[in-house]
């Protein structure tokens, strides 16, 4: 039998099916608070091959430096609105806000740097932890999966989307240093189950810039001590294609759909149907 690079007996997961009904949307939180391991790529990217299987995909921007807008082709400097908008004012609808993309079901809630005061104010809000609920609750029956892309921190924004959210993949980068901050984000998570969203859970782990070193494959092995059969059984390899694709502004599944990389992220998205994390 095929294994996957944990020894894990392991098979292709079969095309899903197409939906016969959208919505509501499960909601899923891409959350690391170590920045550059993957998170927007891998938001950008689930959501293009989740939305190639059919699937009504919004992306919601939840970081300042507004990298998920502009990698979805949106330029985040030009849009009158934003998810910050939608925070603040509860009389706006997020349907005037969100923007549509170049790609079939995908959708944005954009950000820019405005998000950054956020953190701020919402410290004198009321159910301060609870306002991006509010917001995605009025969309949810609009899509079949919702995606938070978060800011590489703990802060109330990040508390904000675990609020809001089902369920969190935790994209990883196959480096010693990367293995550090997963503790502290764990903390966090169980600080939000237990005092604000007791329905949340941990869907995955997605072990991202893999390449076929000894230290690759020894950290691959910790991450699975760690989580054991929470870590996806695909593994995403290290490539160039993947900035290539994010300045082309396009998911890899468009913008090179034969590449290895392309595949592993397909994989991904099989898997994640497979086991009903999305519908």
């Amino acid at each position: 039998m095929p294994t996957d690079l944990l020894g894990r007996v392991y098979e292709t997961f079969p095309e899903p099916e197409p939906l016969t009904q959208h919505g509501p949307a499960r909601v899923i939180a891409m959350c690391n608070q170590k920045g550059g391991v993957g998170k927007t790529t891998s938001a950008i990217n689930i959501a293009g091959t989740l939305s190639q299987y059919g699937r009504r995909v919004l992306v919601v921007d939840f970081d300042p430096q507004g990298a998920a807008t502009v990698g979805l082709g949106i330029n985040a400097n030009t849009v009158e609105s934003t998810v910050y908008t939608v925070l603040f004012d509860p009389t706006i609808d997020p349907r005037t806000v969100i923007c549509h993309t170049d790609f079939e079901n995908i959708d944005v809630l954009p950000a820019n740097i405005d998000l950054s005061a956020a953190e701020i104010q919402l410290v004198t809000e009321v159910g301060r932890e609870q306002i991006l609920a509010g917001v995605l609750r009025r969309v949810r029956d609009d899509y079949d999966v919702i995606i938070i892309d978060c800011q590489p921190s703990l802060g109330l924004l990040t508390v904000n989307a675990l609020t809001a959210a089902d369920g969190v993949i935790i994209p990883v980068a196959a480096e010693f240093f990367a293995l550090r901050g997963v503790a502290l984000l764990m903390q966090s998570i169980e600080k939000v189950q237990s005092r604000i969203n007791p329905d949340l859970r941990v869907y995955g782990v997605l072990v991202t810039m893999y390449t076929r070193t000894l230290h690759s494959q020894e950290v691959l092995q910790r991450i699975h001590e760690a989580f054991q059969n929470k870590v996806l059984h695909t593994v995403i390899s290290r490539s160039i294609k993947l900035p290539d694709s994010t300045v082309a502004a396009a998911p890899i599944t468009v913008y090179a759909p034969t590449h290895k990389t392309a595949k592993e992220y397909r994989e991904v998205a099989r898997e994640l149907i497979y086991r009903e994390i999305v519908p």
